[in-house]
């Protein structure tokens, strides 16, 4: 199934079934997906009763509310769109890593698949976006996805940031500020009360304990 063939609250509903999945293993339920949509959890109920009778979602006593096998088709052509698009926001016309999201979000619903295989292809086929999150293939198979979350790597662990969140604008910019970017090498010090403390080129710095829990590294062996 093409995501054209879908509206935008459809198209936006099933892409962010996705995302809850793709950094976490708990369960999607109704009221975890109304506060990453910002609707009312009857709403959200209504339109996955919908979805699961145009077989697009399903229900798992585990995993809560799954994508089938259509839903995820048109999920991943969703999260495309928005990665290369933010990859060519960063790249091409100098938007900050902390503005691309919100102006993705506008144009993914707005743009054809033949408008991005063309960027996709000007931008030589990127495979991470400027957070570090992968690009999913036109076939729909996506770039592993293996790194953990900062808050977790014990104090003397050398390691390489692999994505950062997008979800808060202004910690993003703080954290790039502070030279926190996917690629950038760090050391973990010390696990304060309520920031971990990080060496970045040479620099101390102390990330607080949520900026931790939005970034994910790669510890080198």
């Amino acid at each position: 199934m093409r995501a054209e063939e879908l509206n935008r609250s459809v198209q936006d509903c099933l892409k962010t079934v996705w995302l809850a999945q793709e950094w976490s293993a708990d369960p999607v339920t109704t009221t975890g997906l109304a506060q990453r949509l910002g609707l009312s959890p009857s709403t959200v109920s209504e339109a996955v009763k919908k979805l699961t009778a145009q077989s697009l979602l399903g229900r798992t006593e585990h995993a809560g509310i799954v994508l089938t096998d259509r839903g995820r088709a048109v999920a991943v052509q969703m999260v495309r769109r928005h990665r290369i698009l933010e990859a060519f926001l960063a790249t091409r016309l100098g938007y900050a890593w902390d503005e691309v999201h919100e102006e993705a979000e506008v144009l993914e619903h707005a743009v054809s698949e033949k408008f991005i295989a063309r960027v996709d292809a000007l931008l030589g086929h990127p495979e991470r976006d400027p957070h570090g999150d992968p690009i999913p293939r036109r076939d729909g198979t996506v770039p592993p996805a293996t790194a953990v979350l900062l808050a977790d790597v014990p104090p003397g662990t050398t390691a390489v940031v692999a994505r950062v969140s997008d979800a808060d604008p202004d910690q993003l910019r703080r954290l790039g500020e502070a030279g926190i970017r996917p690629g950038t090498e760090l050391v973990l010090g010390e696990h304060l009360s309520r920031a971990v403390a990080v060496t970045v080129g040479g620099a101390v710095v102390e990330v607080g304990v949520l900026a931790a829990e939005a970034v994910w590294v790669r510890p080198r062996p």
